[in-house]
């Protein structure tokens, strides 16, 4: 069994998902509302019998466990591999590192030292860091702060760092490694960051890995910028401050995660040192378990708008990782950490002292705008916060959240618990098709051949890059091979291809190249051949589709929805066949005419 398949054995697709979204029971399968784009009725589906979620709304895509959390946290497949292999106890092959590239990680520190250190000096010293320097006095940072966080200005120039670094005697090469220079057309390179106050980014160690980095210029776009991911910068591992505050965290046993950088720097600044930020409100599973090592204990202080509480309740998972109760922080309204901290230290200090239990701020955020006297809002409530009560590991504090939400919708506790073994008794684990023990084909293989026989169609016969009709990378179902048909598309040839790919994919990528050389495709039918896969590939997704809706609106007519709800998912973009439509109003009339009679 490959490592990729085994971490997806391993692993509950529905309490992954889970974590970024309020699932609800649907048949055999669950639904919630998109996490992707904005709905109201919900259009976002979980199979766990097959390890797959599909959006039937506005996105119109779907995939298994890898691609959704590649296209949440916005990381590629061998980050979303760790990850989850992490997760679920995987050990990933481990290759000792050649000496030569710890030769271009330790080079990469130096550079990035180097750009840090010009960047700083230029805001000290630079006539051109006056507008800078005003803005970091305005936010009322003292010099000792600038140099603790060594805070640094880009000039609004075009290859300023570019021609400091290459003069001290890095190479160009080096500097795009770095990412501290892009390509631009014609070839030629220029600094990524340009008329922006910096923001150096460290590991524990404190080796500077990454920038962020402030527009100076309120019409520049984004407000925020990143180093794009290198040998040595990713961000969904990264922490901001994580180096100046592990000490405090350790003394203190617990850490405040923020959002901003200068959220951080303001609570340093005001003695608050065991404040990092995540990189934005993506909040992932390998910065939580760099945490643990430091304090199982976590206050999560996120902005108080919309993404900030979004991004609180996909935590809720992270107590199981820690197996500690993990708390937050609502600032008032309208204020962000850095704001009240700078306005009230004091105010800052008692919101840490009254930090709450980020499942009481669920069930709070959850029934807000709910009238628990209603028979239809005690549901919905019950039907939101049940699947998060099933999560909960620690059995003494699954217990008093399920007798906290009996005594909120006055419903008898054995009620609930009754649901609640419901819900766990639900098969939810994907499995992955058995193999036989002598036969060498990976359980990948077998249970998707009609893509890898395209892909070994395409990649042993380049020319038929050129054929008109392509597949889509949504007509690959198991991400491993969307990836390598993906990067097929972007690559000029193999050996660049092979290049691209995360080490944990070259083993299947070599296994189709191997694919049809024992039974080699005619000359005169390759493209014949070709054709048929691409055609058998739409088909059997467009087949899986209709399984699919089939499903809900089975399940919509089953429970009674009739016109309304049919309209909502038609709204969404949810439409059955013309045979479904007709069985669905042929249930909704005779549903009628019953009702006339009584």
């Amino acid at each position: 069994m490959s490592v990729i398949d085994e971490v997806k054995q391993r692993t509950d697709i529905v309490e992954v998902i889970g974590q970024y979204v309020t699932l609800t029971k649907s048949g055999h399968n669950f639904r919630g509302l998109c996490p992707f784009h904005s709905e109201k009725h919900p259009s976002f589906f979980v199979y766990p019998e097959q390890g797959s979620w599909h959006c039937f709304g506005a996105c119109a895509t779907g995939g298994d466990v890898f691609s959704f959390i590649m296209k949440k946290e916005n990381i590629d497949f061998g980050e979303a591999l760790r990850i989850l292999a992490e997760r679920a106890g995987v050990s990933l092959p481990t290759r000792v590192e050649p000496s030569a590239k710890r030769e271009e990680r330790e080079r990469l520190y130096q550079i990035n030292e180097a750009a840090a250190q010009y960047f700083h000096d230029l805001l000290l010293n630079a006539k051109a860091g006056e507008k800078a320097r005003s803005y970091v006095a305005g936010r009322g940072l003292s010099a000792e702060t600038l140099a603790k966080f060594r805070l640094g200005l880009s000039l609004n120039s075009w290859e300023a760092l570019k021609q400091h670094l290459t003069e001290i005697g890095y190479a160009p090469e080096e500097l795009a490694a770095a990412g501290l220079t892009r390509e631009a057309e014609g070839g030629k390179s220029h600094d990524y960051f340009r008329n922006r106050l910096m923001f150096p980014i460290c590991d524990l160690k404190g080796n500077v890995t990454g920038f962020g980095a402030r527009a100076l210029d309120d019409d520049s776009m984004p407000k925020y910028l990143n180093s794009p991911q290198t040998l040595v910068f990713d961000k969904s591992h990264t922490l901001y401050g994580i180096n100046l505050a592990a000490p405090a965290i350790r003394e203190r046993d617990f850490t405040v995660m923020m959002e901003g950088y200068m959220d951080v720097i303001t609570a340093h600044q005001n003695g608050f040192d065991n404040a990092i930020a995540a990189m934005g409100t993506a909040v992932t599973e390998s910065q939580i378990n760099t945490l643990k090592r430091l304090s199982r204990n976590l206050i999560l202080a996120l902005d108080a708008d919309e993404a900030g509480r979004e991004a609180m309740l996909r935590c809720v998972g992270y107590e199981n990782i820690l197996d500690a109760e993990v708390r937050v922080i609502t600032p008032p309204e309208g204020k962000d950490p850095d704001d009240v901290i700078r306005e009230e230290p004091t105010r800052w200090q008692q919101l840490l002292d009254k930090a709450q239990p980020v499942i009481d701020y669920t069930f709070d955020m959850t029934t807000a705008g709910l009238d628990m006297t209603s028979a239809r809002d005690k549901t919905l409530a019950t039907d939101r916060l049940l699947p998060v009560i099933s999560a909960i590991k620690n059995p003494i504090r699954q217990a008093h959240y399920l007798q906290k939400l009996a005594s909120l919708v006055n419903v008898d506790e054995r009620r609930l618990e009754a649901e609640l073994a419901r819900l766990k008794q639900t098969p939810s684990r994907y499995k992955a098709p058995k193999q036989e023990a002598v036969s060498p084909v990976p359980p990948s293989i077998t249970s998707r051949p009609v893509e890898e026989y395209c892909l070994a169609l395409l990649l042993q016969h380049p020319e038929l890059k050129g054929y008109q009709a392509q597949p889509s990378p949504e007509h690959f179902e198991n991400s491993e091979n969307r990836e390598i048909f993906t990067g097929w598309q972007k690559a000029e040839d193999l050996s660049v291809l092979k290049a691209s790919l995360d080490p944990t994919l070259l083993e299947h990528f070599d296994y189709l190249l191997d694919y049809l050389k024992k039974k080699a495709v005619p000359t005169n039918q390759i493209e014949r051949r070709y054709a048929d896969c691409v055609l058998n590939l739409r088909k059997k997704y467009l087949q899986g589709l209709e399984v699919r809706r089939a499903e809900i609106f089975a399940l919509e007519a089953e429970t009674g929805g009739a016109g309304a709800d049919l309209a909502k998912l038609e709204a969404e973009g949810i439409e059955p066949s013309a045979q479904l439509l007709e069985v669905f109003r042929q249930t909704r009339h005779q549903a009628k005419s019953q009702g006339a009679k009584e």
